[in-house]
């Protein structure tokens, strides 16, 4: 069983940034994917950031040229690092990992508890 811990999250201005973080503790032996997702009220949760553990990197349209994604896999963590903030940013923000336990089963996927930023004047 592995756990995801997000922080970071809070009452954020507009125009600012913000830097979120997640780390996996547990039994893990090596973790694939990582990555960040959002859901704002009334909508569906969407991807934000992912990071392969080749380091290829894929982001949201909106979020192209102000969030920077990265990962620590001697730490088991993922940042978000976001800026230019705008109001439709705000959002429950969830982190993603898919985990390998043993090395030779497949991978479970995981999901943190969330963490709210609200951007606001």
């Amino acid at each position: 069983q592995v756990t995801l811990v997000e922080s970071g999250g809070g009452l954020m201005q507009p125009g600012g940034s913000l830097r979120l973080s997640c780390k996996a503790s547990g039994n893990i032996y090596k973790i694939y994917t990582m990555g960040w997702y959002s859901q704002a009220p009334g909508k569906e949760r969407e991807l934000v950031a992912v990071i392969t553990s080749i380091s290829t990197i894929q982001y949201e349209d909106s979020v192209k040229g102000r969030a920077t994604i990265s990962r620590d896999d001697a730490k088991n963590t993922v940042d978000l690092q976001m800026n230019s903030l705008k109001p439709e940013d705000t959002a429950v923000y969830y982190c993603n990992m898919d985990v390998d336990h043993t090395g030779y089963t497949d991978t479970v996927n995981y999901w943190g508890q969330g963490t709210q930023v609200t951007v606001s004047s």
